[in-house]
């Protein structure tokens, strides 16, 4: 178990505010509501006092933090194996394989990422949802970062809300695209599937905003580099699905199979072959909240969307630009 024991004087510019506000300025490593828990519970004291959050302060008071971080995950470790690209005392990055779920859920109890990352440090169970700040789906391959201790983790989940993650993604899509854009469409819930995400109104939908780039073009498919500006569930696949190019493979939002006009045997195996999402997060950029560092990392496409992509190329090389 981890304690925190800090301390700090209230400055002369907080007269007049309340406790709780301004200990969240005093102490910005940690969430409001986790700081407002704390006061209520008597972890964090006033002149060695308890205090109420909505207490007025007059400045030069002696604040102390005296917390014990209990378990806030209690999901079992397991020896999953990890691909850890980076780790660091604060944080590490991870290439996550296509087929793994991140978080224990209904029909996936076990065997997820998060019950990996306990095995590997059992101390992030103090940490909300083991320290994961972002997810990928369970088909989509690629990076994802976890913070190791609570500064870091409220640390990341605000550069994220501020859009300063950057996280690009290579994607394989129906159609040929003639160029690029930005699909700004807000997303939410499906009216009529419950696993399904849509573009709604802005009254119903969250603002979601995705960029891509066509970086190549087949006969009846393209390459695409996209870039999240938001971070909506299935962001990047709602959105190309509603401009008429979801991915390959995609169960939930795909098209169908669709096979350019002689098509070998050997693309027509790579696509019927192909059963997820061909979506890889292959690059996260972010500063490191701890040392101030500009931190970038990059993961190669997965093998079965690289021997996709060679199919493809394969298709383009023998036909040409032939009609589809």
């Amino acid at each position: 178990m981890t304690t925190i024991r800090q301390q700090a004087e209230v400055p002369l510019s907080a007269a007049g505010r309340r406790f709780d506000q301004a200990l969240a300025e005093m102490f910005p490593a940690y969430s409001r509501s986790r700081l407002s828990g704390w006061i209520k519970s008597g972890a964090v004291t006033l002149d060695g006092a308890t205090a109420a959050p909505r207490q007025l302060l007059r400045g030069g008071e002696r604040v102390e933090l005296d917390v014990e971080l209990e378990a806030e995950v209690h999901s079992q470790p397991e020896a999953i194996a990890l691909a850890i690209v980076h780790e660091d005392a604060h944080l590490l990055v991870l290439d996550k394989p296509a087929g793994l779920v991140v978080h224990p859920g209904a029909g996936n109890p076990a065997g997820t990422l998060l019950n990996g990352l306990l095995h590997h440090d059992p101390q992030l169970a103090e940490l909300p949802r083991a320290g994961i700040v972002h997810r990928l789906d369970k088909d989509t391959s690629g990076l994802m970062v976890v913070a190791r201790d609570l500064p870091t983790y409220t640390a990341l989940v605000d550069l994220l809300s501020r859009h300063e993650v950057e996280r690009q993604y290579e994607a394989v899509v129906l159609g040929t695209m003639v160029a690029g854009g930005t699909v700004d469409a807000p997303i939410g819930r499906s009216m009529g599937d419950r696993l399904r995400q849509a573009v709604r109104d802005e009254e119903d939908g969250k603002r979601a905003v995705t960029h891509y780039r066509v970086r190549e073009r087949f006969r009846a498919h393209s390459l695409l580099q996209c870039q999240l500006e938001t971070g909506r569930t299935h962001q990047i696949r709602v959105h190309l699905a509603h401009i008429g190019h979801p991915l390959v493979g995609d169960p939930l939002y795909g098209g169908g199979l669709k096979l350019p006009k002689g098509a070998s045997d050997g693309l027509i195996a790579a696509l019927r072959g192909f059963r997820r999402q061909a979506l890889h997060a292959e690059r996260l950029s972010f500063v490191h909240p701890a040392t101030g560092e500009a931190l970038s990392f990059s993961a190669e496409r997965p093998a079965d969307q690289q021997a996709l992509i060679e199919a493809l190329r394969a298709d383009l090389a023998e036909h040409g630009s032939e009609p589809w």
